[in-house]
């Protein structure tokens, strides 16, 4: 669940008002794909109150099947932001001290038939506690061995692991076992241990196994490995509201655009698009563009572009 302080450009220690909102990447990221017609399955787990309840709302409202939403009582919590709708100085407070969604298990995934799906997303956040950790490890080899596309977004958030090094050595582990992982330069400096030994690592994945890995680079766009083919793909210059909820929409958008059959040129784009479209609106899951909307703004919005202009743009990536 997200709050933002209200009305947008509000500081949260001053706001009487708060807009809530369906939040969390995974849960993001399976909206922005239903907004293009796919049909996503959220597994995850909530907690057995009114903010869990919330969410179950919240995922039908926007159509994301929540048959495999588990409820979980005792301490754990579904988790809380309160963040801003500021594009500087922009506060974001996480509230995840026993949180729900790391308590799916083996239980959860184990009965999942893969062979019916199109593909298994999931986030790097799934490998940082347990039990959730082997279970989305569990899911992974399950996927691959239905022969199922396995997409990993690695999404590193800091507050939520031990340290860097355990987070680049489990994510790294992930990664190996995933046909698609996308991640910015950060995020593969922390698996790699330096910047430039991140792009490096995301090279080498790309050449084992016929990997697809798509490495971000903020306002500098991204760069697409396959093998040894090389695609840059620029960002849309937007006057942003914030900066959150870029990363999800890449991803959705480019799954969905992936699935309406777009070339894999094309689908970047339609991703880079949607990343500028929900920087410069309110929320992450509200903010999310359906098919029209992402046409047309692709249409009537300059872009994309590779080089960093000084102006008052924010990176969409």
């Amino acid at each position: 669940m997200d709050l933002y302080a209200d009305p947008p450009g509000a500081r949260t220690e001053n706001a009487t008002a708060f807009f809530a909102a369906l939040g969390g990447s995974s849960a993001n990221i399976a909206v922005a794909m239903a907004r293009h017609g796919c049909a996503a399955t959220l597994v995850t787990a909530v907690s057995d109150d009114a903010v869990g309840r919330f969410v179950r709302n919240q995922l039908k409202s926007y159509g994301v099947n929540s048959d495999r939403v588990r409820t979980v009582g005792g301490q754990s919590r579904t988790s809380l932001a309160v963040v801003e709708t500021r594009r500087e100085d922009c506060q974001s407070v996480i509230y995840r001290n026993g949180a729900a969604d790391f308590e799916i298990g083996r239980e959860d995934v184990d009965t999942v038939d893969y062979s019916q799906f199109g593909g298994l997303v999931a986030t790097g956040t799934c490998f940082a506690a347990e039990p959730s950790r082997t279970a989305t490890l569990s899911a992974f080899e399950a996927a691959g061995t239905a022969g199922v596309p396995v997409i990993l977004d690695l999404d590193y958030r800091p507050y939520t692991w031990p340290s860097p090094a355990d987070a680049g050595a489990i994510c790294l582990k992930a990664a190996k076992l995933a046909n698609v992982v996308v991640g910015n330069d950060e995020e593969f400096a922390t698996l790699a241990g330096d910047i430039e030994a991140g792009r490096r690592l995301a090279q080498d994945l790309a050449r084992d196994a016929g990997r697809l890995v798509i490495y971000k680079m903020g306002e500098n766009g991204s760069l697409t490995f396959q093998g040894s083919q090389v695609i840059e793909t620029g960002i849309y210059r937007v006057e942003a509201l914030k900066p959150t909820g870029s990363g999800d929409a890449f991803l959705g958008n480019f799954i969905g655009a992936l699935a309406q059959g777009h070339t894999l040129e094309e689908s970047l784009e339609r991703g880079s698009a949607a990343a500028a479209m929900v920087v410069s609106s309110v929320g992450c899951a509200p903010a999310m563009p359906d098919t029209a909307q992402l046409d047309d703004f692709i249409r009537n919005h300059p872009g994309p572009t590779r080089t960093t202009e000084a102006d008052n743009a924010h990176p969409a990536l």
